[in-house]
């Protein structure tokens, strides 16, 4: 029997391998026989990076890089062994750098993110997977497009500084100075909303708020990357601001998009289609997956669902084993979820599920192994009484 683990990172207690091996621990207790194939596996958030390096081998790259208020700091990406750069936009980017009294999209850049992506492109690479989930900044991508050599002009030509409230006094986008190694990249963007870049479900409205914006501020941010998007249309030729997704990330999917020609799409087909999911499936008789937590969001592109979909093209069954199941876990059902096991069997507290976390994976995978083998002899039991 191939079964193949392929499950997402616990966040904040154990890395996707480090499930993945607590998976193989637990099954190998009923099934020490089966040929195990371990995927450690991401959506494109936080862990990304980690998954990829310890599925494709690599190594981490340190990047000096600015803050979303312009602080130098050292940001971390992956570098695989076959070459792909692989960034999370929150290394240097993410709204977790910041204290909640420092957060104002209107101040906020995204300068860190070109400074990753030219430290990556000075290392040699020429393809991109870019997640560009918890994002601290409200500029549209402007910031890292400047970073990468693009010219952001007011009226009087000078520089526009960072922030999205500063887009408002935009007279001109200037792309020629782009790097002009970027034209030979391919940039695959880890996207998991469909938000359009302005608008009731734009990336001001949706997600100004998080990021510290008032009702004020949305307005005047939301104002500001209308107007340029205009421009970015103008001197890219690509009308992105109604594309699903453009505002993802403070809009920033609007500027990969246009800009950089980037393909924004589900996190975790990116991560399966890096990884090779897709053969390691093919002749596959079990798939084993999971996340930290198992519920209604997961249904939205989260990696249990992501993997579901491959496992599926091949018939392939997939249980999951969650840190716990919330609320709208049994909608995971109807999309490929044959069974859903949570991790924490007794009460605790969130420290103690965090620090047993690896014991308690390796016991729900023990059970679960468990009731799959009691599966497989009673259907053994019932054709041997049937005489088929």
């Amino acid at each position: 029997m191939k079964i193949v683990i392929a499950p997402d990172s616990y966040k904040e207690s154990l890395s996707a391998l480090q499930v993945a091996q607590a998976i193989e621990d637990g099954f190998r207790q009923v099934f020490p026989a089966a040929l195990y194939h371990k995927l450690p596996m991401a959506d494109g958030g936080e862990g990304t990076v980690q998954a990829m390096l310890d599925a494709l081998g690599g190594q981490r790259r340190e990047a000096t890089a600015r803050s979303p208020l312009g602080e130098t700091l050292s940001a971390s990406y992956g570098l695989t062994a076959d070459g792909v750069a692989v960034i999370e936009m929150a290394a240097a980017s993410g709204l977790a750098l910041l204290p909640p009294a420092r957060r104002n999209p209107l101040l906020t850049g995204s300068h860190g993110t070109g400074d990753m992506i030219r430290d990556a492109l000075d290392a040699g690479a020429r393809r991109f997977v870019l997640g560009i989930g918890g994002s601290a900044t409200n500029d549209g991508g402007a910031g890292m497009l400047q970073a990468l050599g693009a010219r952001l002009l007011d009226a009087e030509g000078r520089d526009l500084p960072a922030g999205g409230a500063a887009l408002a006094r935009l007279a001109r986008l200037d792309l020629s100075g782009l790097d002009p190694r970027l034209a030979a990249c391919r940039i695959d963007v880890a996207c998991d909303v469909d938000n359009p870049l302005i608008g009731p479900r734009g990336a001001s409205a949706v997600f100004g708020p998080q990021k510290g914006a008032t009702p004020e501020m949305v307005a005047e941010l939301d104002a500001a990357l209308a107007h340029f998007a205009v421009l970015m249309e103008a001197a890219s030729g690509v009308a992105a601001a109604e594309a699903a997704g453009a505002g993802a990330a403070g809009g920033m999917g609007a500027a990969l998009l246009a800009c950089l020609g980037g393909r924004l799409r589900s996190g975790s087909a990116i991560v399966a289609e890096a990884v090779g999911l897709d053969a390691a499936l093919a002749d596959a008789d079990l798939a084993l997956t999971g996340e930290g937590r198992i519920d209604s969001q997961s249904v939205q592109g989260k990696t249990p669902i992501g993997v579901a979909r491959v496992a599926q093209r091949y018939g392939v069954p997939v249980l999951a084993i969650g840190g716990c199941l919330g609320a709208g876990s049994e909608l995971t059902h109807a999309h490929g979820l044959d069974a859903v096991f949570a991790a924490v069997s007794r009460p605790c507290s969130q420290e103690q599920a965090l620090a047993e976390a690896a014991d308690n994976v390796s016991r729900a995978a023990r059970n679960a192994a468990a009731a799959l083998a009691l599966g497989m002899r009673l259907s053994s039991q019932k054709r041997s009484k049937s005489g088929t």
